[in-house]
Parts: structure tokens; sequence; C-alpha cells
């Protein structure tokens, strides 16, 4: 598992500007359907399979890592990305490609502007749908043949996968994880250490720590301050940061901070809401990944990390099945749509955008013919 660079190319790989940050990110932001998990797999393929930004192990490791800590996780997992990238700035711009398409959209939902009807409009949002199954069940097969190539590190993914579906709790995607770092302790020691190297994250221990300290000093005074400032904006951006700062899992509150009662609601709203809920996430990631490097170079860390990294495939096994499948393969159709996807990019290894058009055009017809069906049934 590593993310540093072990020769000059591998160095010179992994470092870029901002700008093709920003690029990068606002494609995918424009081009990504489904929910975290889902957008766990656009993040593999564009950044493991087609550009080599990062490898396997050290993907898995910043997975578990952000699914581990509170905040939206597949939003935290495209700044660590961007940071390491491009620095500072290029955090700042992945986040933002990232964010912002969904971000809009949402507002403008929210105004009334986003809706489509009709068979067209409908078997195009569900063909797109369809698309998030492709990609996560590409990113399960491959992660599976590198995180668990045997029966120990499969067992802990069947495990962990297993917690997940047959659990009802918030917490059960930690328990898993936790679970799979001390089965990693038991069952994972054997064989040679896995190499490591530095964390090209370009942040320091002293902005660690200070990125903790305004994490926890906003949780607890934003109350305080709040009982002492009678303003209803102080109180929404309380809110939402106390959701962003408890809450495992996350999403879009652009369109509740557009709608929410009384004001301020609309665009300021919707801004109050986003950076609200994404703040406390990117302030922990940002106060641990500094301290994450060393923790990861110890021996005892390895076989952790080997348990944690089985158990996130796990994870994405079980998004796989439920949301992804069970929100969006209803008919024979739709599994032959999600399997033409799931072909196009393991075999012929098509770019995630061609998935996305044939997808899109697969749904919209298959929803025209069934209308069509009914129609002529009545």
């Amino acid at each position: 598992m590593t993310i540093a660079a072990h020769s000059a190319d591998t160095k010179e790989q992994r470092t870029g500007s901002p700008l093709e940050v920003l690029r990068v990110f606002l494609r995918l932001g424009v081009t990504c359907f489904g929910g975290p998990i889902a957008h766990i797999g656009y993040f593999r393929d564009e950044f493991i399979v087609r550009r080599r930004w990062i490898d396997e192990q050290a993907y898995a490791d910043l997975v578990g890592l952000c699914q581990f800590l509170p905040g939206p996780a597949s939003s935290q997992v495209g700044f660590s990305l961007g940071l390491m990238r491009a620095g500072y700035r290029g955090g700042l711009a992945a986040w933002t490609g990232f964010t912002l398409p969904s971000a809009i959209a949402l507002v403008l939902f929210a105004y009334g502007a986003g809706e489509l009807g009709g068979p067209v409009g409908i078997g195009l949002l569900h063909g797109l749908k369809l698309v998030a199954v492709a990609i996560v069940a590409q990113a399960v097969w491959g992660m599976a043949r590198t995180l668990c190539p045997d029966r120990e590190r499969a067992s802990i993914a069947v495990i962990a996968a297993l917690i997940i579906l047959f659990s009802t709790s918030s917490v059960s995607q930690i328990a898993a994880i936790l679970l799979g770092g001390i089965a990693g302790i038991w069952l994972c020691r054997a064989g040679a250490p896995e190499t490591t190297g530095h964390v090209t994250v370009p942040v320091s221990h002293t902005v660690g720590l200070v990125a903790l300290t305004a994490f926890f000093v906003l949780l607890a005074g934003l109350p305080v301050l709040r009982g002492l400032v009678n303003a209803q904006g102080l109180s929404l951006f309380d809110a939402f940061y106390r959701s962003g700062a408890l809450v495992f899992g996350g999403g879009h509150v652009a369109y509740l901070g557009t709608v929410v009662k009384p004001s301020p609601h609309g665009l300021p709203g919707a801004v109050l809401g986003l950076i609200g809920i994404f703040l406390p996430g990117v302030l922990i990631l940002m106060g641990t990944l500094p301290f994450w490097d060393s923790f990861r170079k110890r021996a005892g860390a390895q076989a952790v990390m080997r348990g944690v990294n089985a158990a996130v495939v796990g994870l994405l096994g079980a998004g796989l099945y439920n949301p992804v499948w069970t929100s969006s393969v209803k008919t024979p159709g739709d599994f032959g749509i999600a399997l033409v996807g799931f072909v196009l990019l393991t075999v012929w290894r098509a770019p995630p955008l061609v998935v996305v058009t044939v997808s899109a055009l697969g749904g919209i017809i298959v929803a025209v013919d069934s209308a069509g069906s009914g129609a002529a049934v009545l």
C-alpha cells in the first residue's frame, strides 16, 4: 500500500496543477450518478485505472480512512485526491468541480426548474442510475482481485458485507471497518510486509492540529454562540455543521438550504448549508492525514490495513446490492443495460462518458417501449 513515489517518473505523475484537477473533477461532477458508493467507483476508474494518480492499495487506505471519519466520505476522498495531486488549491479545485454541479442542479430543482417528466425524462434518469451499477460492479471486481487475494481477506470482505447488509444501525460501516482491522491483526500478519512510503499530502502536523482544533471549537462553540446571538443564519449554519460533524455519510443539502423557512433561504441558505455540511469533514480529514502516514508505516498497522482494505471491498459489495442494485435493476431490460455497461468498462475499457451515453439511451428506449406497450394494452 503506497501513496509515495518510488521513482522520479512516478513522482512526476503525481504532480499536477489545480486547473488540471478542476477540469477532471468538473467532468466527473457533471457525469457521475448515484450515491457515495458509486462515486468511489467512479474515482477508482478515473484515478487508478485511467490516470494512475494513485495505486490500488493507497486508494483503499484512503477510502477506509474516509469511511471511518464523520462526514461525506466520497467528498473527502475526492478532496484528498486533489490535495495529493496539486496541494491545497488542488483540494479546493477537486471539491469545487465535483460538488458544485450537483449543488446547482438541486438549487434549480428547489426553484422548480429541474424536474423531468414523461417517458423520455424518466427513462433518461433511470438509465443514468444504471450507470452506477456498472461502475460500482467494476470497482468491486477490480478491488477484490487486488485487495482480497487470499481466503483470509476474502472472508473478512464477506463478513463485512454481511454486517452492513443485515444491520439497520447507522454505524454499521464503522463497525465493519473496525472489525476488519481487528481481524487483520489476527489473520493478515503472514507474508512479506507491503511497501509503504511517504504520503504526498502537503499538510504539516501544525496545520493538522489547527484543523482539528477548529473542528472541535466550531462543534462546541457554535451552539453557545447561537444562544448568545439571535441570528437565524447562525442557527442554520450550526444545524448543518453539526450534521456534517456527527453523521457518518453525507449528501448535498443545497436543496434544504434553499427551501428552509424562515430566512435566510434561497441562494444564501443553499450556500450556508453547503459550507456547513462539508466543512467539518474537510477539517477533520486535514487534521488526520498528517498523522495517518506515521500510523501506516508501522508493521502492525500494515496488518490492520490489510484487514481494513478487505472490509472496504465488502462495504462496496454490500453497497452494490443496496442501494445501487435494489434501486435501479427492476426488469430484465435494466439488467441488460447494466451488463452492457459493465462489459464496456471491464472488457472494452470504454471511457465512463461512453457508458453514460449508452446507458442513458438504453433507459430512454426501454421507458418509451414500456409506455407504448402500456398504451396499447389500454
